[in-house]
């Protein structure tokens, strides 16, 4: 089965059910491990995510971040929270077209565009990253572990050159 070389998501509403800039940094873990923002608020990560970071990770696809967060400092302050940074060899976090996130990811990873498959809740990141030979994959509600596998079939019966 032909495989993207690298998976890129989006963090707000497709690793985890909220946008960064809606809760209130720092975040910490409670005795029980629970992730909390400041004012105590739980945050959590959809319930497929770490399952679909652990298969793609063994699998030996890279996993890459591209979010337009103004929370900048929050998302980063997140993933070694959730344990994600073990999974994650690429991030472009900043606020910004998603355009400038996949120039950056194309030229730190060497991978051509036709390699990388994106997941993201917003149509127009997908309409943009579409047009550079991104195999695009728009998420309603969560990426899920579903999804990912039948994107990835749907990946690997495209022609790639």
């Amino acid at each position: 089965m032909h495989k993207p070389k690298m998976v890129v998501f989006d963090l707000d509403h497709t690793l985890w059910p909220f946008w960064v800039e809606t809760v209130d940094p720092p975040f910490y873990k409670d005795g029980s491990e629970v992730v909390l923002d400041a004012t105590g608020l739980q945050v959590s990560l959809y319930k497929d995510t770490v399952e679909i970071l652990t298969s793609l990770h063994n699998q030996g696809i890279k996993i890459g971040l591209a979010s337009r967060t103004v929370e900048v400092d929050g998302a980063n302050q997140l993933l070694p929270l959730f344990n994600l940074n073990q999974y994650i060899s690429f991030k472009e976090i900043y606020p910004g077209s998603k355009v400038t996130h996949f120039k950056k990811l194309q030229g730190d990873s060497g991978f051509q565009y036709t390699d990388m498959m994106f997941f993201d809740d917003e149509q127009r990141n997908i309409s943009d990253i579409s047009r550079l030979g991104v195999h695009c994959v728009l998420v309603p509600n969560g990426v899920t572990l579903r999804l990912v596998n039948e994107e990835l079939m749907c990946f690997s019966s495209k022609s790639h050159t």
